[in-house]
């Protein structure tokens, strides 16, 4: 990911009159430095981990108002919890596979299912405005 996330989503964050706070910029920061979706848990414990002291709830706070604002994802991959990854201005993305083994997330891009999505919108006429792919089975150390 990168810094100009981080920069556009505290910028947009302010644009809707959310206050700057330290846990707010530490979750942004952190968000806009993931290649990947974590967890409100893993968002917290990373945190706490770089020695911010930020509660789940203010995690859970700044995620909700990410997502209110379009800045965030929220991923439903059939762990049983909720991911979080940022949503790129330009629209770029991933797909994610996931393992029913161990729960491994393995983030992927494929062109050729960009443009058969693409197709499928024109074929259809229907607009697909946003999408995505979440591919389960077994990873390569589950399957062997």
């Amino acid at each position: 990911m990168s810094r100009d996330w981080a920069e556009h989503a505290q910028g947009a964050l302010r644009e809707a009159g959310f206050r700057a706070g330290g846990a707010r910029r530490a979750v942004v920061e952190l968000l806009g430095e993931q290649d990947c979706a974590l967890s409100a848990a893993e968002i917290e414990g990373q945190l706490r981990r770089r020695g911010h002291t930020v509660g789940r709830a203010s995690v859970y706070r700044t995620l909700e108002q990410l997502e209110g604002l379009h800045l965030v994802q929220r991923l439903e991959i059939g762990t049983g919890t909720a991911s979080f990854e940022p949503l790129r201005p330009t629209g770029e993305h991933h797909h994610h596979l996931v393992c029913g083994g161990c729960g491994r997330v393995v983030p992927f891009e494929d062109p050729q299912l960009e443009r058969a999505i693409a197709h499928v919108s024109r074929s259809t006429g229907f607009d697909v405005s946003e999408h995505d792919v979440t591919l389960r089975g077994l990873c390569g150390r589950c399957a062997g």
